[in-house]
């Protein structure tokens, strides 16, 4: 019984490994970093240390340069000397390294001891130290940005974002990063949308949704770079599941919707495009996009009537819509060629002409195809001699 408790003795009190032992000895942090990843470390306390470790290198480099900053700063505000050059992108460098370090570090800080217990010893101090020089990384990333670097601003700004939600900086204060992280995450999720990361690039526009300015931007340019890797029906068929939580969530997004009556087209389902634009006009009978949508589904199916219907309703929604006028002019038009009734006749090329008076009004570059079917309108109702129609002639040339 002695020998056994004179085993279990040596055992409690037993010292670092050798492993832990060289890994707290190295001096730089890539030395440290390759005996991390490279020794057989005794458990999870062990590790947790070295981890540690590696994070007190890489802010001892961060240490020495932002020092090197605020001297220049105190010498600039009293003008008392020369500004010192220092590691721009080894401090950004660095302060990811701690960040990846602490974040590891903290992941076996978190689990039960040999007595079963938790007892973190780092997480407190880590957090507090890297969470007052993180938003280094935002700057950084900006210089690199302007240096064409594309890579190093989405190591950078990713770093900065990436452990923003990551439980070990929980207790930080975030409001300060509120007016800025939404614009940091819009331009990330593009950069790692340009660098072919979708899922990178996903998470990131999730997170610039979160800020009211960047919401609209970073949810098109989110369904954009979702819908730009679409290679098989099963793909697009996820993509749809993808709109409609979306939808669910957003159901007044007109963005959304429009997209979900797109893939909707694109898959030949007229009974789904029907369904969504009629259950979302029951709920929402102003929507403009879900108006204009029934308008442009009916004239696909030629149904002049129907279009002319639906684009009335939408030009009330949007009246400065050169598209929706124009389009209701084009359904009024075709309208109005197949009346026999003469006064209905004029009616309709009369209310097409209005149309496509607005049209011209709103878009006077030409950009929706207003100006023949405006001439033909005129033609139809006055003849060509007409100065209005002659006028309208001149226009569609």
């Amino acid at each position: 019984m002695m020998a056994l408790a004179l085993v279990a003795s040596a055992t409690a009190f037993a010292g670092d490994s050798d492993a832990l032992k060289a890994i707290k000895k190295a001096k730089t942090y890539a030395e440290a970093a390759q005996l991390v990843k490279t020794s057989q470390l005794a458990n999870d306390e062990e590790r947790a240390e070295a981890y540690n470790k590696l994070v007190d290198l890489a802010m001892e480099k961060v240490g020495k340069e932002t020092g090197t900053i605020a001297q220049n700063q105190a010498a600039v505000q009293l003008g008392t000397g020369k500004e010192e050059a220092y590691d721009t992108l080894g401090l950004a460098d660095a302060i990811c390294n701690a960040i990846a370090s602490a974040i590891e570090c903290n992941k076996y800080d978190q689990l039960p001891n040999a007595k079963g217990k938790v007892k973190p010893q780092y997480d407190e101090k880590n957090a507090q130290r890297i969470w007052a020089v993180r938003t280094h990384l935002v700057n950084i990333g900006q210089d690199e940005a302007r240096k064409g670097n594309n890579a190093g601003v989405l190591k950078y700004w990713g770093a900065f974002l990436d452990s923003d939600s990551d439980p070990l900086f929980a207790a930080q204060d975030h409001e300060a990063e509120k007016g800025y992280i939404g614009q940091v995450a819009y331009f990330a999720g593009r950069y790692a949308f340009d660098a072919k990361d979708l899922a990178r690039a996903d998470k990131y526009f999730d997170i610039a949704m979160q800020d009211p300015e960047q919401k609209k931007d970073a949810l098109t340019f989110k369904l954009y770079a979702a819908g730009s890797n679409l290679k098989s029906k099963a793909d697009s068929l996820q993509y749809i599941e993808q709109l409609k939580g979306l939808y669910a969530n957003d159901p007044e997004n007109d963005v959304l919707l429009d997209k979900l009556f797109s893939m909707y087209d694109g898959m030949k389902d007229k009974a789904a495009q029907t369904a969504l634009l009629d259950n979302h006009l029951a709920k929402y009978p102003n929507s403009f996009s879900a108006l204009a949508n029934k308008g442009m589904m009916a004239i696909a199916e030629n149904n002049a009537e129907e279009g002319a219907k639906w684009l009335r309703k939408a030009a009330v929604a949007s009246p400065e819509n050169a598209v929706i006028q124009t389009y209701l002019g084009i359904c009024l038009n075709a309208q109005a060629g197949q009346m026999d009734d003469t006064a209905k006749r004029k009616e309709l090329f009369q209310e097409a002409i209005v149309a496509f008076d607005k049209a011209k009004e709103l878009d006077p570059g030409r950009q929706a195809p207003w100006a023949y079917n405006r001439y033909q309108a005129y033609y139809n109702l006055y003849g060509a001699d007409d100065p209005k129609t002659k006028e309208a002639e001149l226009d569609a040339k």
